[in-house]
């Protein structure tokens, strides 16, 4: 039995609360400026406002050689090169350009689970939290940050903007969103590739939970040749639910509901089932060479963004 045959229907119908605390408070903005701090010193020695791609231009920095071909500016000879090896070789530099950033948040019905300390402790609001961090330390390093919600498709977009003052515009956005809807990561993917021509850092902030299989989602940024990041939002609660019993649970995506019988045992083979998920997801980004972290909803928000520096690959 796959993890997907079980794990949409772990908890029991309950009221959720209407009206979330709110998340972006004078403590929270203390630690984002912080943050930000923290960010400048890592990448220590780089430009604002610049960063390096992979491709070569009439950048500053030297990159490589190449070997000469006709038609090449003689200007771009290096002849300290040619003196000592008798090859003509052609000096390559880094392009350098402004980062656009994509904050790619899942507002899919599943991230409005968890919250048995209130609306604040939601999936949703945690990531909500991580996605307003990560858009202040791009702003603040005068890259261009956008925020995107999906589910099964692209529902909202808060449009490209930059300079740290603009946190407040990200901040007003963050707060109008909820969770609804049923995940579909491959097409909800396709369609923000299709809206963003402008190829750059694309972060998926999600719980993961696509019936159809995270790959498809991470592949198609990956094709798209966007540079993913993922971050991983998980609820302890998930592996571990507090069931016994003859329980009715249900999909809170798609409503569909089962009668089941929880034992020690069949709470054994979850606990499992669970493990062997986040695992796969894990392999599956390292194989691939995508940067992956697990953003437990039990870590602080901060501790969890310097953990995403200490990964690498959110600033280049």
């Amino acid at each position: 039995m796959s993890l997907f045959d079980v794990l949409p229907w772990r908890r029991e119908k309950k009221a959720v609360a209407a009206v979330e605390d709110d998340l972006f408070d004078d403590e929270f903005q203390r630690k984002l400026e912080y943050l930000a701090l923290v960010s400048r010193r890592v990448f220590a020695g780089r430009l604002r406002a610049e960063r390096r791609t992979k491709k070569s231009g009439s950048g500053i920095e030297f990159a490589d050689h190449r070997e000469y071909q006709p038609g090449d500016d003689f200007r771009s000879l290096d002849w300290n090169v040619y003196q000592r090896f008798n090859r003509l070789l052609v000096r390559l530099y880094e392009e350098e350009e402004d980062l656009a950033i994509y904050l790619i948040l899942d507002t899919s019905a599943s991230m409005a689970q968890g919250g048995e300390g209130g609306p604040a402790t939601t999936k949703l609001a945690y990531a909500k939290r991580v996605a307003a961090a990560l858009a202040y330390v791009g702003l603040a390093n005068l890259d261009r940050v956008s925020i995107v919600t999906t589910s099964d498709r692209v529902m909202e977009r808060m449009q490209e903007t930059r300079g740290k003052a603009r946190i407040f515009k990200a901040f007003r956005f963050l707060r109008g969103l909820s969770a609804e809807g049923t995940t579909d990561l491959g097409d909800a993917m396709k369609t923000f590739v299709a809206q963003n021509k402008r190829r750059g850092l694309a972060v998926l902030i999600s719980d993961l939970y696509d019936p159809r299989g995270v790959e498809r989602g991470v592949n198609v940024l990956r094709y798209a040749k966007f540079d993913t990041f993922i971050v991983h939002v998980v609820d302890p609660a998930d592996g571990r639910p507090n069931l016994q019993g003859d329980v009715l649970v249900y999909d809170c995506e798609t409503g569909d509901e089962r009668e089941v019988t929880v034992t020690a045992k069949v709470l054994s083979r979850f606990a499992d089932a669970y493990r062997g998920y986040l695992g796969d997801v894990e392999r599956f980004c390292a194989t691939h060479q995508v940067p992956y972290v697990a953003a437990s909803v039990d870590v602080p928000f901060d501790e969890l963004i310097l953990r995403v520096f200490r990964r690498g690959g959110f600033l280049r």
